[in-house]
C-alpha cells in the first residue's frame, strides 16, 4: 500500500479565498473602522472638548494670543461645579455674539473688591500665583457681592484686561467651557493652569 499524496487529502473547501475578495473585505473593514473612529472623534469634540483660538493678551503669561485650547463643555453641565481659579469660556455679556476667557474669581455671595492691584475675597488679600508682579496693574474698587448664579472674573494680565472690573458679572448659564488643554503651537502643549 503506498502514502497517500498530502496534496490529494485537502477537501475542496479549504482552499484560499481568491486575492481580490479577501483586499475587498480588508478594504470595508478598514473603511468600517476608519468611520467609526471618526464618529467617536466628533462626538468627544461636539460634547465634551471643543477647540477654541485665544484672540487677544489678556490672559497672559498662561495663555497667549492665537493660541489653540481645548475646552472642556462637559464638565459643567453635570455636576461640575465653577470653582475659584478655573479659566472659562463664557458669551460676553454686553454682547452675547462674542466669546471672553477670563478666571474665576468670585464665586456667588462672595465680596469681592479691589486695593492697588490687590484682590481682597471676602475681607482677605487673595494669593494669586498665576498673575506675575509684571502683570499686575494698581487698580482699586469698592466691595462688590457677588449676585447668586453670577461669577467674577479677571484676566490675569491685569494691565490689559477687560473684565468684571469693567462690565460686571458673569451669568451661569453664559459659562460654556473650562479651559483644559493648549494643543497649538507645539512649544505651548499642555494644560492650563
Amino acid at each position: 500500500m503506498s502514502e497517500p499524496n498530502g496534496d490529494q487529502d485537502l477537501p475542496v473547501d479549504a482552499a484560499p479565498p481568491p486575492r481580490a475578495s479577501s483586499a475587498l473585505i480588508t478594504t470595508i473593514v478598514w473603511f468600517r473602522d476608519l468611520m467609526l473612529s471618526v464618529l467617536i472623534a466628533m462626538l468627544i469634540i461636539l460634547f465634551l472638548y471643543r477647540p477654541v483660538k485665544v484672540e487677544g493678551t489678556s490672559m497672559m503669561p498662561n495663555l497667549y494670543d492665537q493660541e489653540r485650547l481645548f475646552i472642556n463643555q462637559f464638565s459643567y453641565k453635570f455636576g461640575g461645579g465653577i470653582k475659584r481659579g478655573d479659566t472659562v469660556v463664557f458669551w460676553f455679556p454686553q454682547d452675547t455674539t462674542k466669546s471672553y476667557i477670563k478666571r474665576v474669581i468670585g464665586l456667588p455671595g462672595d465680596v469681592v473688591s479691589m486695593k492697588n492691584g490687590t484682590v481682597i475675597l471676602n475681607g482677605k488679600a487673595l494669593t494669586e500665583k498665576y498673575v506675575p508682579p509684571e502683570y499686575q496693574d494698581h487698580f482699586s474698587m469698592a466691595p462688590r457681592v457677588v449676585p447668586p448664579r453670577d461669577y467674577f472674573v479677571l484676566g490675569d494680565d491685569r494691565s490689559a484686561s477687560y473684565d468684571s472690573r469693567m462690565w460686571g458679572f458673569v451669568p451661569r448659564s453664559y459659562i460654556y467651557g473650562k479651559a483644559v488643554f493648549v494643543f497649538w503651537p507645539l512649544a505651548h502643549l499642555g494644560s492650563v493652569n
